[in-house]
């Protein structure tokens, strides 16, 4: 079963001290599937899932797992510096009932090689080999830059339950080779909201991101549009998320600018949890005051 469609890299609610506000999760489901997004993963970058203990990141999925069903998936993100620490949060993903598993490439000691990086997935995917596992590409992030295609080829035989990658890279052509391996055996996800409509024309089918979380119809409009041929139709709105998105990089970026973004829109997130330096009243405002120049809060209306 391949995914289809808009899934949102979730924001971790959060109390003013820090600690974790899981009874948002529920109004947070809900306003997801009302604007037709089919389901989330789970404590990956935007989750800040690299800054909650292991215990933490079990209970923000259980949370959100009570919100699955079959139109609406929860894909966890198990990815840590450690093999045996994402080994048990896979184990805990399969236990609780988890659509599927990703993890991207661990942030330190990183793999240059495929064979590295294929031998730390293989020990996290085979906790959970009933499980789909996705490798999560994110070089930016992770500094892991390993060729996709080498990992692919390498994976092909040592991880069984091995569905695809989520690509959040630019490099379009490597992403294409993927979609194009072994008469395209793997599922590629779209991981850059921002080119949403470049990644349709290429054949992507699902796209996993954080401004989904608050301005998905716009997203949906996109793929309307793509689907029916009104190309022009389908490019002003692209450009009407390029527009955002140039507010949430202005305001520091997808996790810090997104949590206050999700909480101008009626779901409280909270704060950010250090070293995230979450926005002051006054940035707040400022950024408020752009999305509104934008007409941001009237577009992204169901």
């Amino acid at each position: 079963m391949r995914l289809n469609g808009l899934f949102a890299a979730p924001f971790t609610p959060m109390n003013q001290d820090g600690s974790l506000r899981l009874s948002g999760i529920e109004a947070y489901a809900s306003k997801l599937k009302v604007d037709g997004v089919k389901g989330v993963f789970v404590c990956g970058t935007t989750g800040e899932g690299y800054s909650l203990t292991l215990d933490e990141r079990k209970q923000v999925l259980k949370e959100w797992l009570r919100y699955q069903d079959v139109d609406f998936k929860v894909l966890a993100h198990v990815g840590t510096t450690s093999y045996l620490q994402s080994a048990e949060l896979a184990r805990h993903a399969a236990d609780s009932g988890a659509f599927a598993i990703g993890a991207m490439g661990p942030s330190f000691f990183q793999p240059t090689r495929a064979e590295e990086l294929v031998a730390y997935c293989a020990r996290i995917a085979q906790e959970a080999p009933d499980l789909p596992f996705y490798y999560y590409h994110l070089p930016s992030m992770s500094g892991v830059n390993v060729s996709m295609i080498a990992f692919l080829t390498v994976a092909s035989d040592l991880i069984p339950n091995l569905q695809g990658i989520k690509f959040t890279h630019n490099n379009l052509m490597e992403m294409q080779q993927c979609m194009m391996f072994e008469n395209g055996k793997y599922e590629i996800i779209l991981g850059y909201d921002e080119v949403l409509l470049g990644g349709l024309a290429l054949g992507i089918k699902a796209a996993i991101g954080s401004t989904y979380n608050y301005m998905a119809p716009i997203y949906n409009e996109i793929i309307s549009f793509f689907e029916e041929g009104n190309l022009e139709k389908a490019r002003q709105l692209q450009r009407f998320s390029v527009k955002v998105v140039e507010q949430v990089l202005k305001f520091r970026g997808g996790v810090v600018a997104g949590k206050a973004i999700q909480s101008l829109c009626g779901i409280e997130c909270g704060p950010c949890r250090v070293p995230l330096q979450t926005l002051s009243d006054r940035e707040i405002q400022h950024l408020r005051n752009d999305l509104v120049q934008l007409d941001f809060f009237k577009r992204i209306a169901p």
